[in-house]
């Protein structure tokens, strides 16, 4: 009747390995594993290397200017470039997003913005981590471009 064989949940997306602190300034690309926490801000791609478990979260703190490329991530602060989720996005109220979101499966809070193009992935054998920038109209009043 009372089965006590419960399906074990997966690892944690909650775990936290790194964390860049509220006052912190960091210029320059970031690769990490696990899970890594911005409360200050970061002027460079970031990256996960690694499995799928992954999880970047960015705080209503925090900020990034360029390209975000992770399995998973959180997101309550303001990012300035393109943003590629293999697995799941979480935008939450002060989500801000200057540029494209390629992603999977998406999960957005009211008062969440997106400025840019939402690009689901509609293979399941797509890598978006692996997918390069697209300018999707050349007539528009402005246009995204990537830092070299």
């Amino acid at each position: 009747m009372f089965k006590k064989d419960k399906p074990k949940k997966s690892k944690s997306t909650s775990r936290i390995d790194t964390l860049i602190g509220r006052h912190t300034h960091i210029k320059g690309d970031i690769n990490f594993s696990g899970g890594l926490r911005i409360d200050g801000t970061i002027e460079g791609n970031i990256s996960a290397t690694g499995d799928d478990t992954s999880v970047l979260t960015l705080s209503d703190h925090g900020s990034i200017e360029g390209d975000v490329r992770v399995p998973n991530i959180i997101i309550n602060g303001q990012i300035n470039g393109n943003v590629y989720v293999s697995q799941h996005v979480e935008l939450a109220p002060k989500a801000r997003i200057n540029g494209n979101l390629y992603y999977r499966m998406l999960e957005m809070a009211m008062g969440s913005e997106v400025n840019g193009h939402l690009i689901r992935a509609q293979d399941e054998n797509e890598d978006v981590l692996q997918v390069e920038h697209e300018v999707f109209d050349d007539e528009a009043q402005f246009q995204l471009e990537q830092k070299a």
